[in-house]
């Protein structure tokens, strides 16, 4: 076997740029279906709050299954997670707050609300969580953070949490 690169498509020279044009479209049209339009970057004052936001996410956990649902931003069954004490004053403010909290989470990335629910929800470690979505650690340890400032500022314009 020769060190040669093999290609795992081979064009003809005279149309091979038409082509990778092609693909290039599609591959844009098929990640712009499946990733919702990227939010703006927040304030990095805000990165004071990600531990306000988890215990946020915590309380969610909590309320969801006062309300009698498992939680939307769980994909999967809940084995590991981990919840905080709130009072919650009555159930209609529990079904209130459980459905807000879900509305921002929509609002996020898939990649991002999976990172949030096996990072925050069911304490996992970073390297678990990128063996289980097949990224990189680097990669989850980068945007982790990021998810955690973008559910923050979702929270903030929605006054589900207020900065003191």
């Amino acid at each position: 076997m020769s060190a040669a690169l093999q290609l795992p498509v081979v064009f003809g020279a005279s149309g091979a740029e038409t082509v990778w044009a092609e693909i290039r479209r599609n591959q844009t049209l098929n990640t712009m279906a499946a990733e919702p339009a990227p939010l703006p970057s927040p304030d990095p004052s805000i990165a004071f709050y990600r531990k306000h936001t988890e215990r946020m996410l915590r309380r969610y956990l909590y309320a969801s299954m006062l309300v009698g649902r498992a939680p939307e931003a769980l994909s999967d069954s809940i084995g590991r997670g981990w919840v905080s004490s709130r009072p919650v004053h009555s159930f209609e403010d529990a079904v209130i707050f459980v459905l807000d909290v879900e509305k921002c989470l929509d609002k996020l990335s898939h990649l991002d609300r999976q990172m949030l629910s096996r990072i925050v929800l069911q304490d996992y470690t970073h390297s678990e969580t990128a063996d289980m979505l097949g990224i990189a650690v680097r990669t989850v340890s980068y945007r982790f953070p990021q998810a955690l400032d973008r559910l923050t500022q979702l929270l903030l314009d929605n006054r589900l949490m207020a900065i003191p």
